[in-house]
């Protein structure tokens, strides 16, 4: 059983999240709390394995005590975040700080409704954290920042630009992403990425990017151009695809049902690559729990593509790629920090 403490001011959060929670077999609300006051001497009292935390409580931020959990009694936790701007900005500083998955509260009702499987998969995935493993990572990749190049201020080149570089990513993928991404030169070719990340999230999430990053970085809009040295992230809540009208490719946005229990989902991206741009395309699949993007790594790689999984000792939880794998989708199997200079041989 996955043991899992709620850390909520809002009585109704915390009586609709144990709600959902027990819903599933495999997991047990063992204690809810108003503040980190009180979760604190429920932790220690009842040891739970994931935290469900919300970012604005009273007598201390979530944020503070995020980082004073991950320093003294690291817990896979899982931010429940309002949709508000402020809200998501500092949800994402918590991924920086942290926590391993974030997820939007659906409204001021609070009914969760629909994406009760996603919180529930989020809580499955953080529970399968090493969390200490996931904190030295955040601590390499903070180091390995401090050591790239100001924006703006690459000169390395692509040999072609023609192609279409497709990305996705689950859990950690946000860490691993700017890792990647910040590797990459100014002028790369068209890139696409689906994130899991609740709506509200994708936005802010892609301009901490676009001023990390040495090209533009932008939430896509239905319709958007997919061209050299632009990336659109697929927003929160809709499906991305990529479309080609002659010689333009762009992207189109849906809300068709999830797949994998996700919108977006990586599995639509990686399709609509496999059948618009095949052999033109390369393809990556990042850390993340499941399945998701496995089939239509696939059927890219059958299309000609060239594709490839970060590998198990770098990936937060090793699903997605160690699934990519399996179903024979893959050509080569890199650590992260060398991802972005196989992405670079391979255009």
């Amino acid at each position: 059983m996955i043991k899992v403490l709620i850390i909520d001011d809002s009585a109704m959060v915390r009586q609709s999240l144990k709600m959902a929670i027990e819903t599933a077999s495999d997991m047990k609300v063992i204690g809810v709390a108003p503040d980190p006051y009180v979760a604190k001497d429920l932790i220690l009292r009842d040891k739970p394995d994931v935290l469900t935390l919300d970012i604005e409580m009273p007598r201390m931020d979530g944020l503070t005590f995020l980082t004073k959990i991950m320093k003294y009694f690291p817990i896979p936790t899982v931010i429940v975040s309002s949709l508000s701007a402020e809200g998501s900005d500092v949800s994402i500083e918590a991924l920086e700080r942290g926590a391993v998955e974030v997820i939007s509260k659906p409204g001021t009702a609070y009914s969760l409704g629909e994406i009760t499987p996603m919180l529930l998969d989020k809580i499955r995935a953080s529970s399968k954290v090493d969390i200490a493993k996931h904190i030295e990572r955040l601590k390499a990749m903070s180091k390995f920042k401090k050591q790239k190049q100001p924006k703006k201020q690459s000169s390395a080149l692509v040999a072609t630009t023609n192609k279409i570089l497709a990305i996705g990513a689950s859990t950690g993928g946000t860490q691993a992403l700017e890792t990647v991404l910040t590797s990459l030169p100014f002028n790369i070719p068209g890139t696409v990425i689906v994130q899991h990340m609740p709506a509200g999230f994708t936005k802010s999430f892609a301009e901490r990017l676009n001023d990390a990053c040495p090209f533009t970085v932008k939430e896509a809009v239905d319709g958007d151009s997919i061209q050299q040295g632009t990336v659109l992230i697929a927003p929160g809540n809709y499906h991305m695809r990529v479309e080609r009208s002659g010689a333009r490719y762009y992207v189109s946005l849906n809300q068709e049902k999830p797949e994998f229990f996700q919108r977006p989902a990586v599995e639509v991206l990686f399709r609509s690559v496999a059948e618009n741009v095949g052999k033109n395309s390369v393809g990556v699949i990042l850390t993340g729990m499941g399945a998701d993007g496995s089939t239509g790594l696939k059927s890219m790689y059958d299309e000609g593509a060239k594709t490839i999984a970060q590998d198990e000792r770098t990936s937060v939880v090793f699903g997605m790629p160690k699934e990519a794998i399996a179903q024979g989708g893959v050509m080569y199997v890199e650590p992260l920090q060398k991802i972005a200079d196989k992405i670079l041989s391979l255009i």
